[in-house]
């Protein structure tokens, strides 16, 4: 059925269609999903790939392949430390992730010792998770900092045991051959709060030393961090960008 509109206004420069032109096609429905509370996740929009709803961590692995000993319980997932980062293995490109992560009620350590760990988009450009409420590091390496490369605009953390909420816009890096022709750019949001607004990324994450560029695919697996620290995640989608 043809919407509102008119056929009578000027055709677009971008688009063959009308200003307010009624044979445009309309946006798809999209349930945006009932909200959360502190104490449970919000459902994921309805066109989500949903990787992880709170009870079904299988199809995350160790970098080997193994499946993940990560402990699922009341909703979330937690961190077993010592046994190593995990992965969603589906590849991943340009899209929204969502992310929902809490750090320990008991505060223990400081600065990176405290409620560590991350989230790496593509596996390779890690997003810092850490308890940074009153909880001074470097700035490169805060809560929502692209670690090791550029910190965040606010300090947007919720105190220990609350959990906070990662809405991430990436749109991956662009290569011809091993010749770097765009760099990944990401916007985040954490609890709402804009961290970063199309920043640029300066390479693969490094730790004491500088970024550096990797050619590799198109896409890649989110990973998380398994930094020694009792973090829990929950509620992880991904929405990939409409690119028609």
């Amino acid at each position: 059925m043809k919407n509102p509109g008119y056929d009578d206004t000027p055709v677009l420069a971008h688009v063959p269609f009308r200003v307010h032109d009624g044979d445009r096609p309309a946006p798809p429905v999209v349930w945006p999903g009932a909200p959360g509370t502190p104490e449970h996740a919000g459902e994921p929009p309805s066109d989500a790939h949903v990787l992880f709803n709170g009870a079904d961590f299988s199809r995350w692995t160790y970098l080997d392949g193994r499946p993940s000993e990560w402990d699922v319980f009341d909703g979330h997932v937690q961190v077993r430390p010592g046994t190593g980062d995990v992965v969603f293995p589906d590849p991943f490109g340009d899209g929204h992730f969502h992310v929902e992560f809490c750090s320990p009620w008991e505060v223990k350590g400081k600065s990176q010792g405290r409620g560590n760990s991350g989230i790496f988009l593509m596996g390779r450009y890690e997003l810092q998770v850490l308890d940074c409420w009153e909880n001074p590091t470097y700035a490169d390496g805060t809560t929502g900092a692209f670690y090791g490369q550029h910190p965040p605009h606010v300090n947007a953390c919720r105190k220990p045991g609350e959990w906070s909420t990662y809405d991430i816009l990436w749109e991956g890096p662009r290569w011809e051959g091993d010749r770097l022709v765009k760099p990944p750019v990401a916007t985040v949001l954490l609890n709402g709060v804009v961290l970063h607004y199309r920043t640029e990324l300066l390479g693969s994450t490094r730790h004491k030393t500088l970024p550096e560029w990797e050619p590799h695919e198109p896409t890649g697996p989110l990973k998380l961090q398994d930094h020694g620290d009792l973090v829990r995640f929950r509620n992880i989608w991904h929405r990939p960008f409409n690119q028609s």
